[in-house]
């Protein structure tokens, strides 16, 4: 007959296998992030994003549910460099102590004007080589909260940080077939500044850092008559953005856009930017083929 002791050591035993095998639960501000954050975790993770596939961070309000959310979790990504300016406030009323990590962090940050204004560019994501960064500050929040798993967030993190570097050769790659002074594009806002200066391209935007601003009259047309004047046919439409204002720039200057591209979002899945990897692909193939029409 078996002992009362061994039924419950055994009992013990499996319940800390259990505990082991149950997800780490993250929660990230935006879908990029609950991206890397699988990629390194894989089935030790269950992630959470509070900004989904194709919705805008930058006009995101919180509501009660992403606080619980946030108070379920036992790690909280985010980008940092000022792109979720709510996120502080959210955690805070959300009354969350657990482990925290900036993704961004180790990132040389990208200075812009804006409004007669030095601002700092968040969307670092935008060069693959920021974005090793993000992975390896990733593995190294999951394994200090996990141990147990340390050695596959490293080896997850290497394999990936592999494919970042095949893919910024093969885009470099992509870009040498547009002459230099051919690299211009317009989108909807300035969400592109680390990709330009990467692949020395440049980006010109009727909205600013941020979709939340309102580009005037003035500067729609001072826009218009640039892309007429040095005849930029790569127009594009952005997946997290309000269609009209670029649409209604596109009539005037009598150009057609383009292939959506990905800048502050993932895409649905089965939609062709559904993992980082995939968007920044499809970004440059779009991106090459309308600069190769100016």
């Amino acid at each position: 007959m078996l002992s009362k002791s061994w039924l419950a050591s055994v009992a013990l035993s499996l319940s800390f296998v259990a505990a082991a095998q149950t997800p780490i639960p993250v929660t990230t501000s935006f879908s990029i992030l609950a991206d890397l954050v699988h990629v390194v975790g894989g089935d030790r993770v269950a992630v959470t994003p509070l900004v989904g596939p194709d919705e805008d961070a930058h006009v995101f309000e919180p509501k009660p549910a992403d606080a619980k959310a946030i108070l379920q979790s036992k790690l909280v990504v985010t980008n940092g460099l000022g792109f979720e300016p709510w996120m502080g406030k959210l955690v805070k009323s959300a009354g969350y102590k657990g482990a925290s990590v900036i993704a961004s962090t180790g990132v040389v940050p990208r200075k812009m004007d804006e409004d007669g204004h030095t601002i700092t560019d968040p969307h670092a994501w935008q060069n693959p080589a920021n974005v090793i960064f993000y992975v390896n500050n990733i593995s190294k929040a999951l394994s200090q909260l996990d141990p147990a798993g340390a050695a596959t967030y490293q080896a997850n993190s290497a394999a990936y940080v592999a494919e970042l570097q095949t893919l910024d050769a093969w885009a470099k790659t992509q870009f040498t077939s547009v002459p230099v002074d051919k690299r211009k594009v317009i989108t909807s806002h300035d969400a592109f500044g680390y990709f330009a200066a990467h692949y020395q391209l440049k980006f010109l935007a009727p909205q600013g850092m941020s979709t939340e601003g309102e580009a005037s009259a003035k500067e729609v047309a001072s826009l218009v008559r640039q892309i007429k004047r040095e005849k930029i046919k790569a127009v594009f439409l952005e997946n997290m953005s309000n269609p009209k204002l670029l649409e209604q720039l596109s009539k005037e200057a009598g150009v057609t856009p383009g292939a959506t591209l990905y800048a502050d979002a993932l895409s649905a899945p089965g939609q062709p930017g559904a993992t980082y990897l995939q968007m920044a692909r499809h970004n440059v193939t779009a991106l090459v083929t309308g600069l190769q029409q100016n």
